[in-house]
């Protein structure tokens, strides 16, 4: 192959490049477009929002911050905080409950252990949306309606199939091995648990955490059902407020508290992204 025709297929290369990169910001911009908008209509005063499609506004204003985290019968900071409660309480019973399930179906031998391995995947296909009204019944018959248990309680259970999978396959890949050294150690299964599996399986309870926190932060379903008291609502709820059935609709107010709902999202993503990364690319051994 003479310079010439190496150099054609170098350009052609470098054109194909260009232009997959050009797609590939374009479709990027479209999608993040809609959140650019909220972003800059956040800042923009109230007439000003449906206006334009620019996402620089012609004016900054904070209003629309100041309205919306007072303004409401009672303030948005209360919504954040009963959300940041109910999310890091679910982060940590999910984790608990979720890994020790994991670790008794992955490391322990018991009668049925196959079997109740396979039901709990079965699991995985119900909607949530079955299994909402007999829980409601129940939760009603408790009294716990109108309170945060409903929400948080069930994740202390490990009813969460999906992480009880994910780490019951992360726990299979370290060697048992160590489990056998401990118990000559004398550690039973509890510390081996402890001292063993759960200082290298950070980088799966780290994405367990994230997913937990950001499915339990978003959820509008479950509050909406069990809350009644707009002292206990949660922020996702909160921002329906802004939103009034008799056209009254605070929309500078929604789309700033809607911006600053994200950042617990970004901020918790950011704080565990390492481990994230390092879950997905290395297994508990290579740490």
């Amino acid at each position: 192959m003479n310079s010439a025709t190496l150099s054609d297929a170098t350009t052609r290369s470098r054109i194909v490049s260009i232009v997959v990169h050009v797609l590939l910001i374009s479709a990027s911009v479209v999608m993040i477009y809609p959140l650019l908008w909220m972003l800059s209509a956040s800042f923009r005063p109230e007439n000003e929002i449906f206006t334009s499609a620019s996402l620089l506004p012609s004016s900054f204003s904070l209003d629309s911050y100041i309205e919306g985290w007072s303004d409401l019968p009672v303030s948005f900071g209360r919504f954040f905080s009963n959300s940041f409660l109910i999310a890091i309480l679910c982060v940590g019973g999910n984790v608990v409950s979720c890994s020790l399930a994991a670790f008794a179906f992955s490391r322990l031998e018991f009668r049925g252990r196959r079997t109740l391995f396979a039901l709990m995947l079965i699991t995985l296909m119900l909607p949530y949306h079955v299994t909402l009204i007999p829980q409601y019944v129940l939760f009603r018959g408790l009294g716990w309606v109108d309170t945060f248990l409903p929400l948080v309680v069930p994740k202390f259970l490990a009813v969460d199939a999906f992480f009880i999978f994910l780490m019951v396959q992360f726990f299979r890949g370290i060697p048992k091995e160590l489990d056998e050294a401990a118990m000559m150690d004398g550690c039973s299964p509890w510390r081996i648990y402890c001292r063993v599996i759960m200082p290298l399986s950070m980088p799966v309870l780290a994405t367990a955490s994230i997913f937990t926190f950001i499915w339990t932060w978003d959820d509008f379903l479950g509050p909406l059902i069990y809350l009644n008291d707009m002292e206990q609502y949660t922020a996702m709820l909160g921002l329906r407020t802004f939103v009034d059935s008799t056209g009254v609709s605070n929309f500078g107010g929604l789309f700033a508290m809607s911006v600053l709902s994200l950042v617990p999202i970004f901020g918790f993503f950011l704080l565990f992204q390492r481990l994230l990364i390092e879950g997905i690319a290395t297994t508990g051994m290579k740490r």
